[in-house]
């Protein structure tokens, strides 16, 4: 008789306790979820121990030297070589993805995505394959084929001295708001108050010295982030 096959170990790294929640209720039954973390500093230490074959991995987490994913990758890698890592961030911007890819993302989809599919999302890049959701598979395949060093590319000008003076919270809810999420929508997509939406909007307005959304709208989409 043959043995069972040997279930995938998965590790979950998000900043959001009740969507941390949500995604192990989907995936325990069909993998072992060995660790859950919500900083970089616990995500390292939380990977470092558990040795998880798949991490799915949100962009924008705090702590660390505030550069979230990337920095959880880079650092992970000396003590988990094997691990593969799946983002799976709200956000949909090129800057994001080429970021988290470059240091070494084996895919990346978005929170929109369906259980069903994210259970095969991470069985694919457990066997190898590169996966990402079908809207960022093109400018993902188009950048790479392009090279990494125009702009307009995947990453593009990934410090922007304007776009690093807001904390990586303003920088999520500003994409939100650039892409026309209502207040109301940005909460429910970021498990956050429309209180403390509005108050991340005012904070993002006043640090980027602009006036109103619409023109927050047209400096996000100059710089290709939305």
């Amino acid at each position: 008789m043959s043995e069972p096959e040997q279930r995938i170990r998965i590790a979950i790294v998000d900043d959001h306790e009740m969507f941390r929640a949500g995604v192990i209720a989907t995936l325990q039954p069909h993998f072992d979820v060995v660790g859950q973390a919500a900083d970089v500093e616990g995500s390292v230490a939380m990977i470092a121990q558990t040795k998880p074959d798949v991490v799915l991995l949100d962009v924008h987490v705090p702590g660390g030297e505030g550069v979230g994913g990337t920095e959880i990758l880079a650092k992970s890698r000396l003590y988990s070589p094997d691990t593969v890592f799946l983002a799976l961030s709200v956000s949909d911007s090129p800057q994001d993805v080429g970021s988290v890819i470059r240091a070494g993302a084996q895919g990346y989809v978005t929170k929109t995505i369906s259980g069903s599919d994210l259970i095969s999302s991470i069985k694919q890049v457990h066997e190898g394959y590169a996966v990402f959701s079908p809207k960022l598979a093109g400018f993902v395949l188009s950048a790479f084929q392009n090279g990494s060093s125009t702009n307009s590319s995947i990453g593009g000008s990934i410090h922007d001295d304007e776009l690093d003076r807001l904390s990586n919270r303003e920088q999520e809810v500003m994409r939100l708001i650039a892409r026309g999420y209502t207040y109301k929508e940005v909460a429910a997509e970021l498990f956050i108050s429309v209180k403390t939406v509005e108050t991340h909007v005012s904070s993002v307005l006043r640090k980027l010295q602009l006036s109103n959304r619409t023109e927050l709208t047209r400096w996000a989409a100059d710089r290709r982030i939305v």
